[in-house]
């Protein structure tokens, strides 16, 4: 979708990389005055404000409270990018393997390159996590997300695609702020840091332009534009890989449907191969060994998928929960869980876009974007269909209505994806009609006024874009870390083992990383929240392989029933502490701990005792 271009080439001898018009008539091109340049500086700060100040809005609960706040809908999520940001810190102050770690699942440990740690964020602002906690960090990386992802895509928008700030500013923000962001907001830090990828994107455009024009008897290189392209990729690597692989499966959508023609296809990747191929080499020498350590290192694992995880067709026409809309939303709720609302357009939104895209049929790039935002979202439906939240019924039975994903969720690595978040795809091409239809209505009342049309579209954008308006996040207190953390007294019982919280943390229940952090990381957890190899067949997973008295314990918790105690599940419970090299079980205050902590003095044969708000059984000498 690069602009500028005044003359549609033959497909007989080009394709159609740059063929689109700017919405402005050409003119011959003049220096720009110091007078024009402020004008622009000064309405894209005026634009960057707008969207920090929108993006600090909707975080504003957790920014009032960095102390103890915690996002209502981020179940463990908060939890578990607070960890990757202050693990990397302390990573770097120590010294430490910044690849893997033993501090959660001891002994095993975890592969981290494997995990959504977000080194291009955890990294750079190790010193904020260090002054002012990884709360902080985490905070922040949500804030410049939204505001980054919303000013890149505008920039992009008001620089390649149209001449009317204002139109790219409607762009801008919906693509920064679309529901499926929001709802991210809520946990995902990785998926609301998109900015790099509008930049990606218009790199790849404008390598193949050049590489058309200068196409001849050989190859056509790009060094500079190759190494600019390779570091921005790296660079998403390091921040989101999921987000990148969604991204390029979109923009490759979009290349063909864009091209058309197998000819001008085969022509444009012929002429951007040479520098497109440096690109991959210049990301693949700063990447390689860390996407080896992922793919291949000690506790690395095998995408297997994660089951039906489609979106419902209703949730096309619904309002998110986090939108200004809600209350007018009509139907049960059908996301997959709070963090996880990838559609929610609104039908408003969609009747909308339906007229955009009649109204702006003959332009391509808006068949294109069309194309791709249909083909994505029926993806993003997964393998079977879904209605009203559940599998749509055929004469009282369930009917398996198979959906195009079935074809495609299988094949590494898009068997590693969650489906629902190939509707974002659709977010940039929605954000494409609304652009190019408000441009086309603006040159209108520049030429001929003010028209009923004019106002109609101004009217009907407002009423399908003002119940998508974000709404502030909710935020709760986190509890309070048990003194025995936060006092620093869990040094006392470490020496050189691991600590057993009982139960062990898992994907459902992780505060202890946060009791981790608060300890500075004197000791290693047994268990964690993370995603690692279950089983022989190592295939991916999130927690710890369980081992026997973690199961027990863990039912006890759910049960409140104090198991029989023998001779084999004493036996079952040493074997487990010597694996876990144990040093202490701990048992915080929770639901079910009378239970839990009879049942461990029964594994144990010795009695619990308080310690700074907590039991504690010291096993030194035992294991």
């Amino acid at each position: 979708m690069v602009i500028g271009r005044g003359t549609d080439r033959s497909e007989q001898d080009r394709s159609a990389v740059a063929v689109i018009d700017r919405a402005e008539p050409e003119t011959v091109e003049q220096r720009p005055t110091r007078a024009h340049w402020l004008r622009r500086a000064r309405t894209d700060l005026v634009v960057a404000g707008s969207y920090l100040s929108l993006a600090v809005f909707v975080l504003a609960g957790l920014w009032s409270n960095t102390g103890s706040g915690y996002l209502s809908k981020s179940d463990q999520d908060q939890t578990l990018y607070e960890w990757f940001y202050a693990i990397t810190a302390h990573n770097l102050t120590h010294s430490e393997n910044p690849f893997s770690t033993q501090l959660q699942n001891y002994p095993d440990g975890i592969n981290m390159m494997a995990n959504t740690l977000m080194y291009g964020w955890g990294v750079p602002f190790t010193p904020i996590t260090l002054l002012f906690g990884p709360t902080v960090t985490f905070v922040a990386a949500l804030t410049f997300g939204l505001f980054g992802t919303a000013f890149a895509w505008y920039w992009v928008f008001s620089r390649e695609l149209v001449s009317s700030k204002f139109a790219a500013a409607v762009g801008g923000a919906f693509c920064g702020f679309a529901p499926a962001m929001i709802a991210h907001t809520n946990g995902h830090a990785n998926f609301v840091f998109l900015m790099l990828l509008p930049l990606i994107a218009v790199r790849v455009i404008k390598m193949a332009r050049y590489a058309e024009d200068n196409v001849g008897s050989g190859p056509v290189w790009q060094p500079r534009a190759a190494v600019v392209l390779g570091l921005l990729v790296a660079l998403q690597l390091t921040l989101g890989e999921e987000p990148l692989l969604i991204f390029a499966l979109g923009f490759a959508g979009f290349a063909l449907a864009y091209l058309r023609t197998l000819r001008a296809i085969a022509f444009t990747a012929r002429a951007a191969a040479p520098s497109i191929l440096l690109a991959a080499l210049v990301t693949l020498t700063l990447t390689g060994f860390g996407l080896w350590w992922q793919f291949a290192g000690p506790q690395s694992y095998r995408f297997v998928g994660t089951g039906r995880v489609g979106n419902d067709i209703i949730s096309l026409f619904q309002f998110s929960p986090e939108s200004a809309g809600a209350m007018f939303s009509l139907g049960p709720d059908v996301a997959i869980n709070p963090t996880e609302e990838n559609t929610y357009f609104g039908w408003p939104l969609l009747l909308l876009m339906a007229v955009v895209v009649y109204r702006l049929w003959h332009e391509r790039i808006v068949r294109a974007a069309a194309v791709v935002g249909v083909v994505f979202t029926a993806l993003s439906m997964g393998i079977v269909m879904s209605f009203d939240g559940v599998l749509r019924f055929r004469e009282g039975e369930y009917s398996m209505i198979p959906m195009p994903w079935l074809a495609f969720g299988w094949i590494p690595p898009l068997n590693g994806m969650i489906e629902s978040r190939l509707a974002m795809v659709a977010i940039p091409a929605i954000a494409i009609g609304l652009v190019l239809c408000t441009q086309r209505v603006i040159d209108s009342v520049r030429t001929s006024g003010v028209t009923r049309r004019s106002v109609a579209w101004f009217g009907a954008m407002a009423f399908a874009l003002l119940p998508l308006a974000p709404t502030m996040v909710p935020v709760t207190e986190r509890p309070a870390t048990p003194a025995f953390f936060a006092e620093g007294t869990v040094r006392q019982y470490i020496s050189g083992g691991s600590l057993v919280i009982v139960p062990p943390p898992t994907s459902g229940d992780a505060i202890a990383l946060r009791w981790q952090i608060d300890a500075d990381f004197a000791f290693p957890l047994v268990g964690g929240y993370f995603v690692g190899p279950i089983g022989e067949t190592r295939e991916s997973g999130y927690g710890a392989d369980p081992r026997s008295t973690a199961t027990l314990l863990m039912l006890v918790r759910k049960t409140n029933i104090v198991p029989v105690i023998d001779d084999a599940r004493r036996a079952q419970a040493m074997a487990d502490l010597r694996y876990w090299g144990a040093d202490v079980l701990v048992l915080p205050p929770s639901h079910n701990d009378d239970a839990m902590r009879r049942t461990v003095d029964g594994l144990l044969g010795m009695p619990g005792k308080q310690v700074d708000g907590v039991w504690v059984w010291d096993v030194r000498d035992l294991v």
